[in-house]
């Protein structure tokens, strides 16, 4: 099986690295790049042609509400997933994303910089990312 490409835009350095190190640790997927903020993300989209975008809303330069109507308008098959401290359950934010193009949100379960995703959030995760990409 061919693996399937992921890229990762948040602008804390940290919450990127934990995010690639659970998403490099799956044999089926491979992280192609990583962004600061949705118009680094847009530059990488071009290049890379990820399958998947985890995407963090709150972002300097452009955020990631903005860079879904940028990256949905130019159509494609990739599928996006934000993944956010203000995306609780039923927020307009959550909804906002949806309307924009998200396929689907997860929640950091501590803040902007969830150290602890794996531990409280990873099974739920992951689970998404495999849904979306039609993974087993």
């Amino acid at each position: 099986m061919t693996m399937k490409k992921i890229l990762i835009v948040d602008d804390a350095p940290l919450m990127r690295m934990v995010v690639m190190n659970m998403v490099q640790d799956d044999p089926n997927l491979e992280v192609v790049g990583r962004a600061a903020n949705g118009k680094e993300a847009l530059k990488l989209m071009a290049e890379k042609h990820p399958d998947l975008v985890v995407l963090d809303l709150e972002m300097p330069e452009m955020d990631g509400l903005t860079f879904l109507r940028h990256a949905s308008a130019q159509g494609g098959n990739t599928k996006y997933v934000v993944l956010s401290a203000v995306t609780g359950v039923g927020s307009t934010k959550e909804a906002e994303a949806k309307k924009l193009g998200a396929h689907a949100v997860v929640s950091k379960p501590s803040g902007n910089v969830s150290m602890d995703l794996a531990e409280r959030r990873g099974t739920l995760f992951m689970r998404t990312i495999y849904n979306l990409l039609s993974l087993k």
